[in-house]
Formats: structure tokens, C-alpha cells, sequence
């Protein structure tokens, strides 16, 4: 039985490190690359998740990218954090303090945010062995886990280094490593790699 994960994903999750990619639209701006070069590049780096982050566009304009990145890619495209664009996108990620927004029990509030983006796909950030075991109770398909390393675009207060191997063992759901991550990591036990800008230094 495949999960709704594997499903979106259109195979079983049996190997590790696959390769998820942030797609940070004011990344893309200040490195002056196009959403089609980006789309390129998706395509030749063989990835299997998109995540679709936006701090500078109008929700309409967002929209117009979410319509365009399904139109040119075969995979899961996450939005992060705007749940009123779930409509265009596979799924939704959220960060802890995204989810204590909407209720400040996590139960309640992953039921709420599952009544508005239905059987699409949920991740959430953890950072540490609470979290995860909190994560472990809650309708999610995935978490997100780190920072792996020390990042530039964040200011990171615990870097998780090797120690992230033994934690993704104590998640019931797939563990995406995020912070500092590159391409090419080898890292035990994860079956993600969340590539930011890295992806761009090859």
C-alpha cells in the first residue's frame, strides 16, 4: 500500500536522499534567474519535490507561478506557508509557529488545516526530538528536520550535524533534511535532501 505521499509521488519510497528543492522566488530574483531556467534545471537534477516559497509577489501573481511550475513539472509542488494558494499546489508546508497561528494545541490545528487543503499533502518543521514525537501524532505526510548545517539565508539557532541521522529514526513519517543541505549529501536515514540555494552552485 503506498502512502499519499508515495502516490504523489508516483513511486515507493525505498531509497534515501532524494532531492527536494526550495524554490525561493527572491532567490531566483536577486541570482537573476528566470522560473523556466529554474524549471530547466529541475529537470535535469532529476528532482522529485518542489517547494514554492514567495515573499515578494502578489498572491496572483504567485498563482500564475504555481500554474506554471505544474504545467512544466511531473511532481509534488509544495507551497510554503500560504494556505489560501493550496488550490494550485499538491500541498502544504508549515513551520512550527505557522501551525501555534492557527491553534496553540497542534492537533486541533493540523485538523483544521486538513479540513481546508483535504487529502493534499502536509509537512511541518521540526527541529529537535519533541517535536518530531509531537509530529509523530499529527495527519502529516512529512517533516522537515534541521538545520542539518550552518546556513546563510536564516539565522539558525541549532545546528542538528550528524545527530540528524538518530533523530529522523525516531519519526513514523518521511524526514526531510533542511539547513544547509547540499545536492549531493549522503545522510543516513533521510530520505529528502531540501536543497535551497545550493542547487544553484553546480
Amino acid at each position: 500500500m503506498l502512502t499519499d505521499f508515495e502516490k504523489a509521488l508516483g513511486f515507493k519510497l525505498e531509497a534515501f536522499n532524494y532531492l527536494y528543492i526550495l524554490c525561493d522566488y527572491e532567490t531566483l530574483l536577486k541570482k537573476n534567474i528566470s522560473l523556466d531556467q529554474f524549471v530547466q534545471l529541475c529537470k535535469k537534477k532529476d528532482v522529485k519535490v518542489l517547494q514554492y516559497r514567495d515573499k515578494v509577489l502578489s498572491n496572483e501573481q504567485q498563482k500564475q507561478n504555481l500554474i506554471f511550475l505544474k504545467s512544466q513539472l511531473n511532481i509534488p509542488i509544495i507551497i510554503n506557508d500560504k494556505i489560501e494558494l493550496i488550490e494550485f499546489a499538491d500541498g502544504l508546508h508549515l513551520g512550527q509557529e505557522d501551525l501555534v497561528k492557527i491553534h496553540k494545541d497542534k492537533n486541533i490545528a493540523v485538523k483544521l488545516v486538513r479540513l481546508k487543503i483535504k487529502d493534499k499533502l502536509l509537512g511541518l518543521s521540526t527541529h529537535n526530538e519533541i517535536e518530531i514525537l509531537e509530529a509523530n501524532e499529527l495527519a502529516l505526510d512529512m517533516i522537515g528536520l534541521g538545520a542539518y548545517k550552518n546556513t546563510n539565508t536564516k539565522d539558525v539557532s541549532t545546528i542538528l550535524g550528524s545527530k540528524i541521522s538518530y533523530l529522523s529514526k525516531i519519526s513514523k513519517h518521511p524526514v526531510c533534511a533542511i539547513g544547509g543541505v547540499q545536492i549531493n549529501d549522503v545522510i543516513s536515514n533521510i530520505r529528502f535532501n531540501v536543497v535551497g540555494s545550493a542547487f544553484f552552485n553546480e
